[in-house]
């Protein structure tokens, strides 16, 4: 491909003007300013982002989302692979000298990711998440090249301490997370992704800005969130089997702020006290087990942990993450090997293992 990055900047881009107004996000390290041509949908971020938001500062980089028709770049995009378990095709991926399109199948937002360019475009206001997604992937890359490592795990402190959990695909770490935050002084880390680093003889994590994503079944089983859904919607949703109900892929935010309150939010690095992997089994007729694990012997565990930095990730050295790129498992043993690790095995209870993470 011969095309240059400015050029694909300028065709999705195609001369529409940006509003005076902008966005300022302050995270733990960086400052993400947001520009676009839409005042719904810097409306939009400026809620969702809200614990974050600054009103003055000096950006370190620069996001601009336009809001537009899909654009219909000419390339033979390549599929980018899914995870063990996904099905049906999300990302494509074209690699340009120093900079990469990601165009999104579903949707058909595109996406222009350099170090100097930083473009959101296409149907931004309908697909807000997605636009939070890619402001969330410049912090995402920040923290990897400061020598963060990415976990799938979902996080929150208690009393200066971070608490992590992370399980199979569909295990229950969001859930798990949302029934432990019922303590009052406990505080949100993150739902999806969390980053952790040595720091001296400890570790250290951090969350990124990304509200907690749920399904159904989470909000139904939990009076807090039981409002997110009408008495309809939750009438249809008793009915349902409860194997079905647990597999519904259905997603709504979960305002931290106004279903906990608010200062519920962890927005700084803290050391990270421990580490549990759900391994138990939603059909099993065992009681609920709780044990010590040896991650370099259990590698299986790891691999719950680990995370795919993604298509948007660009090293220091201007190279893009590859999709079949094996894991580093060296590192991540080393940055948890002081790390309290546990698994939780036998039947689901989310009230039992909330009460026993939150006293071990």
């Amino acid at each position: 491909m011969n095309s240059m990055p400015q050029e694909i900047a300028d065709q999705l881009i195609e001369g529409r003007e940006f509003l005076d107004t902008n966005l300022l996000l302050a995270l733990d390290g960086q400052q993400i300013q947001v520009r676009s041509n839409s005042e719904e949908l810097l409306a939009r971020l400026r809620g969702y982002f809200a614990h974050i938001v600054v009103e003055s500062g000096e950006p370190d980089i620069t996001v601009l989302a336009v809001e537009r028709d899909a654009p219909q770049l000419d390339f033979p995009y390549e599929d980018w692979p899914r995870e063990p378990g996904k099905t049906g095709r999300k990302d494509a991926c074209q690699d340009l000298p120093g900079a990469r399109v990601i165009h999104k199948v579903r949707t058909g937002m595109t996406f222009l990711q350099s170090d100097s360019l930083r473009i959101a475009a296409g149907p931004c206001v309908e697909n807000d998440n997605q636009v939070i997604n890619f402001i969330n992937n410049q912090y995402m890359t920040w923290l990897q090249r400061n020598g963060w490592r990415n976990c799938h795990a979902a996080a929150l402190s208690i009393n200066g301490g971070g608490l992590a959990m992370a399980g199979f695909s569909g295990g229950g770490k969001s859930t798990l997370m949302l029934h432990m935050l019922e303590h009052p002084e406990t505080a949100f880390i993150s739902n999806d992704r969390l980053f952790i680093r040595r720091n001296g003889d400890g570790v250290e994590c951090v969350g990124i800005p990304k509200l907690p994503r749920i399904n159904p079944g989470t909000i139904l089983n939990n009076p807090r969130l039981a409002p997110m859904l009408s008495a309809e919607e939750q009438q249809q949703l008793q009915a349902m089997p409860k194997a079905e109900l647990w597999d519904l892929e259905q997603k709504y935010d979960a305002d931290i702020d106004s279903l906990y309150g608010k200062g519920r939010i962890e927005t700084q690095s803290c050391p990270l006290r421990a580490f549990m992997v759900l391994n138990w089994n939603r059909d099993s007729d065992e009681p609920l087990s709780v044990e010590r694990a040896d991650l370099s012997q259990r590698k299986d565990l790891l691999a719950a942990i680990m995370k795919s930095p993604g298509p948007f990730y660009q090293d220091a050295d201007g190279a893009f993450h590859q999709g079949r790129a094996p894991f580093d498992e060296k590192a991540y043993l080393a940055v948890l090997e002081s790390v309290l690790v546990y698994e939780a095995r036998g039947g689901v209870d989310f009230d039992a293992l909330a009460e026993r993470y939150l006293n071990l």
